[in-house]
């Protein structure tokens, strides 16, 4: 246990490592976007671009998962990132558009398939019951990380320009990945014997053996259960995916207007008055984590907890537009940070109870919600924020995301009856299938 404490820990500090690249890179490439193409619509379409990548790479995530160790697609996704940030150092100078636009391509994909693949994996690096505090860690070092990034990127760019803040980018993600690489971590189920080499290939057992005749081989399996996701998943898992994307849509709102609101509340110094909203943000992530790592069961991770907490969430994300005063600015941005982390852990742990291989498959199509959210939440909210006040936008996008938590609150009050994975998963279980044995120790709870 002790053994896998620490290499969960390197896990932690290795993502909160590339986190904090990742978020000076969203304001570093942003403006280097606009430096290169010169106008706010080429900003635009690189942002685009890069999302589009983001949202096929999570279509494709559980094929690429079913053919190579989740283990070694972290790796290379972090090396792929790294090389594509030293290219845009050396040449920050005179960069082409069409090396920035393959740049933006590459940067969406690799961070898509690094979240859903370290997503997916937990369970198998702590084991099911310790899932929702491994999420709780992941979370607090994801946020801190967010508030480093976004904080130091202007002194940084300011020093030494694109090249040294994509040098500094490219240089988390290398040591990332040189702490992953060191720690080994276990991201695969080991099945009850099992071939341990099939294993750490990121095979099961079935898939390191060849195909008999007549059978589909591994390619054929993973198609064929990507037509069947619909199908094999409890339409509660799907409505809690629909909800995590139509919530991405809301919080596209809330980042698009908080740099307007910082520039008309706070003309002097803007900076201050959003690093004072995100360091309090990422305060109430930290206490979310705190409360939750108490809590004991499955019920902690039902569809009621994650439904409550998105409309709290929301309630308190409109609530930091109401003009409040420095002091209550930051209680509410407490309250929403409390409320993200909250729903981001319960979400996460709630995901990850599903059985292979319908869990990386789930958390693809997760990751393909949020891209999608996020992207069409982005131009609609900056459309909007043209013709209407920030107030009323970040309320009405954050008001349809709460509207969708009731309908799936309703909903989990009104079937008194516990969660239940698919019968597919049930047979597979308990005939010790491709997988062996369960993915947690017992049946979810439900809401």
């Amino acid at each position: 246990m002790a053994h896998t404490d620490r290499r969960f820990a390197a896990v932690v500090a290795a993502y909160s490592v590339s986190s904090f690249g990742t978020y000076l890179n969203l304001i570093a490439l942003s403006l280097f976007s606009y430096e290169v193409t010169g106008t706010a619509l080429g900003v635009g379409l690189m942002m685009a671009l890069r999302l589009s990548a983001g949202f096929a790479a999570g279509m494709t995530s559980a094929a690429l998962t079913a053919r190579v160790a989740r283990a070694h697609v972290m790796y290379g996704a972090h090396l792929a990132q790294c090389l594509t940030l030293l290219v845009l150092a050396l040449f920050a100078g005179n960069a082409a558009p069409a090396l920035l636009a393959v740049a933006v391509v590459v940067l969406g994909a690799s961070s898509t398939w690094f979240s859903v693949s370290l997503r997916s994996s937990v369970p198998a690096m702590v084991g099911a019951e310790l899932r929702g505090r491994a999420n709780g860690l992941l979370v607090t070092a994801r946020s801190i990380a967010t508030v480093l990034g976004f904080a130091s990127a202007a002194v940084i760019i300011g020093f030494g320009g694109y090249a040294l803040a994509f040098a500094v980018n490219a240089a988390s993600f290398a040591l990332a990945a040189a702490v992953l690489l060191a720690a080994r971590p276990r991201t695969e189920e080991e099945p009850d014997g099992a071939d341990h080499g099939a294993v750490e290939s990121g095979r099961s057992a079935a898939d390191g053996q060849p195909a008999a005749d007549g059978e589909p081989d591994a390619e054929g399996r993973t198609r064929a259960g990507l037509r069947r996701l619909g199908s094999t998943l409890p339409a509660v898992l799907l409505a809690l995916v629909a909800l995590r994307g139509l919530d991405a849509l809301a919080s596209s709102s809330h980042n698009v207007a908080l740099p307007v609101v910082a520039h008309s509340e706070a003309p002097d110094n803007p900076a201050l008055h959003m690093t004072r909203f995100w360091v309090a943000w990422a305060v109430g992530t930290v206490l979310a984590h705190l409360v939750l790592r108490r809590r004991r069961g499955e019920s902690a991770w039902g569809v009621r907890a994650f439904a409550l907490g998105t409309c709290a969430m929301s309630a308190a994300f409109v609530a930091a537009f109401l003009g409040l005063p420095a002091i209550g600015l930051v209680l509410v941005a407490t309250a929403a940070g409390f409320a993200d982390g909250w729903t981001e852990i319960v979400y996460t742990s709630r995901l990850q109870a599903a059985p292979e291989p319908e869990r990386t498959r789930l958390f693809g199509l997760s990751a393909t919600a949020e891209q999608s959210g996020f992207a069409l939440g982005t131009v609609a909210a900056a459309g909007a924020l043209e013709a209407l006040p920030a107030l009323a936008v970040v309320g009405l996008f954050h008001g349809t995301a709460a509207c969708g938590a009731l309908l799936l609150l309703l909903y989990a009050v009104r079937r008194h009856t516990p969660e239940r994975p698919s019968p597919e998963a049930d047979r597979g279980s308990d005939e010790r299938g491709a997988h062996g044995a369960r993915a947690r120790a017992g049946p979810v709870s439900g809401p």
